[in-house]
């Protein structure tokens, strides 16, 4: 893929560069598993199993220091990966982008590179996430724990969700190109945490007005 360097799971276990070793472990250990922390049940990553299980988990290498452009070039392998799945497996795809010459005490240019590219992957219909060895974010579940912690600096991208929609409800924008997608089978569940938090929001902003 231009741009990137692939590699699927199975070719990383097979011996590859040392950052993508080290990212597949943690993938294949910290993601499919529970954390006391976590705030809710089951794996960290509902998704990285089921991914790694039928060879649709893919880490990637940027062929050059234009980081813009390797997200970018991120952006269009998924889409060409995804083009020859069907929509079951189009769920399941999984990219990860390593990137570890990024600087691994201080997360601020990572945080930026994933924000950048937030509005046009998730108006696309995907979902990017950063993940940082001093990463900041707080779980959803647990405002305490810090999930997205990994050994390298990387940005992962999947196909976005219905139950997404906790993750996206902070920003209008995000939320209106997820509600154009899923609003007709928004779970009744997620639309019951969807109520209280923008409640639990108001609230909290009318108390500090």
């Amino acid at each position: 893929m231009t741009g990137l360097k692939l590699w699927t799971a199975a070719e990383v276990d097979g011996g590859a560069e040392p950052a993508l070793a080290s990212v597949l472990r943690w993938s294949q250990e910290y993601l499919v598993s529970p954390h006391p922390d976590l705030g809710r049940t089951g794996p960290v990553c509902p998704y990285t199993q089921p991914s790694l299980r039928k060879n649709l988990f893919y880490l990637a290498l940027p062929e050059s220091t234009d980081l813009a452009a390797s997200v970018a070039a991120l952006r269009s392998c998924h889409a060409r990966l995804a083009a020859d799945l069907d929509p079951d497996d189009q769920e399941l795809l999984t990219l990860l982008l390593v990137l570890p010459d990024l600087d691994h005490t201080d997360s601020t240019e990572l945080d930026l590179v994933q924000r950048k590219a937030k509005d046009e992957f998730v108006a696309d219909g995907l979902m990017i996430g950063q993940f940082h060895p001093v990463c900041a974010e707080p779980g959803l579940w647990n405002p305490g724990f810090r999930p997205l912690r990994s050994p390298v600096p990387l940005l992962a991208v999947r196909q976005m969700l219905v139950f997404d929609l906790l993750f996206l409800v902070d920003d209008f924008g995000h939320a209106d190109s997820y509600l154009r997608r899923f609003a007709p089978a928004i779970p009744a569940r997620v639309r019951d945490q969807l109520i209280t938090r923008l409640v639990t929001r108001s609230y909290s902003e009318a108390m500090s007005a």
